[in-house]
């Protein structure tokens, strides 16, 4: 049976997804979306967003004032449990929807991948496709075209300062605030910062309802968490639910995050809404969604307020923001990996590669080291080192404790900035599974000119692999060139020979492919 594959998919894309369906009418409630297509609701006969707005909000039947209230059967909730409905009416008023709006330029539709001698060629180089961008009835040479969507967002500062998604405001040219007493502000957009996807608004108004902001430090998996927002543009609705999991990594692009999961029904229109705490405190901005259908399906994730702070203070001192960099690209510890370089169990950052000059270089940090702590606080999963890199800054002083030849050392780096990306997380070679079985690799010395084109003293080229062997099941292929053994330089066979003759259970292989420097766990016994 064929295994069904999750994808994440950012809170932001799933409105156009609905929308391009005939299910959410494109004014209805998304986000600030690059590449969008406003697609009125199915069903309606409005011709413009505004126009199908309005008819999807007419389909919403809602009570009548004065009717009577149901009898009163409220039981209050058992002892230890928060009361959400205090939190939503103290906090409720400091939470706002935001509807963006602008162009965003269009580029003409390319030729067609068909045979120069095919008659129509000539056509489609000259005409473009119909009915698509730069093609008849298309918009003629490109063009531009109109973004609307929605989000949510909160006030942090009485004179008017908002936290919300960078994702939320991104390609806007118009931003307008709505309160929850009706009233409407159009914001600024003092900065944003996409790599951790937080947005800082102003907007002119006094005495204005805040947040509350606390704090991530003390947040238990387990416990009750409740947000806000405008999921499909239904204003201030109200969701609960648990931590599931913190420090979660989504990945190389968004590494600097380490993001808080829930169960927390999250849809379009949250995005860049309050996630808070039963103290009724903000922890998180609700970010993003894990999902194989494009709708909720109980994974939710919100980046911590300590992140989103930092980001806003920056902004607002200086207009922009900061990361810091260490210049290492890391990978899991896997058992493999563990077993190779002696560790008691598979946790910290292997450092697969070290950027020439850079932070870590100058400190000493060579590949095959496994970095275990980093401003005393313990690195677990390779993932959490470029978050604790990220809450540094340029210029800091930090001891990182790193496994090295079989003990443990401690080094002390000078960060520098990361101006665009910081800490990268290196994708394993292949399996590390298998039997009892030899490396399985014919190698030979580079040539002096290998050497000058790969900038390497050291290595050896893989000129074979063996079918079956250990090394082909870990994914090592011919054309890799073999840099180490458990973190030793090899530039002989000999060497390799003895590196593995020695080893137990595996041995972790540095090899260069392309560009690219990556560890790969063999196992031999």
């Amino acid at each position: 049976m064929a295994q069904q594959v999750e994808k994440m998919i950012p809170v932001k894309k799933l409105v156009w997804a609905l929308a391009a369906a005939g299910v959410l009418g494109a004014a209805g409630g998304a986000l600030a979306m690059r590449n969008a297509k406003v697609t009125p609701v199915s069903d309606s006969a409005a011709t413009t967003p505004a126009q199908a707005g309005e008819a999807q909000v007419a389909a919403v039947t809602t009570p009548l004032a004065n009717a009577a209230a149901p009898a009163a059967n409220f039981t209050p909730p058992p002892a230890g449990m928060p009361d959400f409905a205090q939190i939503a009416a103290a906090q409720g008023p400091a939470v706002v929807n935001i509807s963006v709006s602008g162009t965003v330029k269009t580029r003409a539709a390319r030729v067609p991948q068909i045979d120069p001698d095919d008659p129509f060629y000539e056509f489609f180089r000259r005409f473009g496709v119909p009915g698509m961008p730069g093609g008849p009835n298309g918009g003629g040479e490109g063009g531009s075209r109109e973004i609307r969507g929605q989000g949510s967002g909160f006030i942090v500062s009485a004179d008017g300062v908002i936290l919300t998604n960078a994702h939320v405001v991104q390609d806007a040219q118009e931003v307008v605030v709505k309160l929850t007493d009706r009233r409407e502000f159009r914001a600024k957009v003092l900065g944003s910062d996409k790599s951790t996807d937080v947005a800082v608004l102003k907007i002119e108004a006094k005495n204005l309802p805040t947040v509350h902001l606390g704090a991530t430090r003390d947040l238990r998996v387990g416990e009750w968490v409740l947000a806000i927002g405008s999921p499909f543009g239904f204003e201030n609705s109200v969701s609960a639910g648990v931590i599931s999991a913190k420090g979660r990594s989504l990945g190389p692009d968004e590494s600097r995050v380490p993001f808080l999961q829930t169960d927390v029904a999250i849809n379009p229109g949250n995005s860049g809404g309050p996630l808070f705490n039963a103290r009724g405190e903000v922890v998180g901005i609700n970010s993003q969604i894990y999902s194989a259908s494009g709708g909720y399906q109980g994974l939710s994730f919100a980046i911590p307020v300590e992140v989103a702070n930092k980001v806003r203070q920056q902004i607002e001192k200086g207009g922009k923001v900061q990361h810091a960099k260490l210049g290492v690209m890391v990978q899991e510890v896997n058992q493999g990996f563990a077993d190779s370089f002696k560790l008691d169990r598979p946790e910290g950052a292997l450092v697969a590669n070290v950027e020439e000059n850079g932070p870590a270089a100058k400190a000493g940090l060579r590949s095959g080291d496994v970095i275990l702590g980093f401003k005393g606080q313990r690195i677990v999963s390779s993932g959490d080192l470029p978050a604790l890199v990220d809450q540094s800054l340029p210029g800091d002083k930090v001891d990182i404790e790193v496994w090295r030849n079989g003990k443990r050392e401690t080094i002390t780096a000078t960060l520098g900035d990361a101006n665009e990306k910081g800490a990268k997380l290196a994708k394993a070679g292949g399996d590390a599974d298998g039997d009892h079985a030899k490396l399985g690799l014919a190698l030979r010395p580079l040539q002096p000119e290998e050497r000058r084109q790969l900038g390497t003293r050291d290595g050896l080229l893989i000129q074979e692999v063996g079918e079956g062997s250990a090394a082909a099941r870990a994914g090592v292929r011919p054309g890799d060139v073999l840099l180490a053994v458990n973190g030793t330089p090899v530039q002989s066979v000999e060497q390799v020979r003895g590196a593995v003759k020695g080893a137990e259970k595996s041995v972790a292989l540095l090899v260069q492919r392309g560009a690219d420097k990556i560890f790969v766990p063999v196992r031999i016994g």
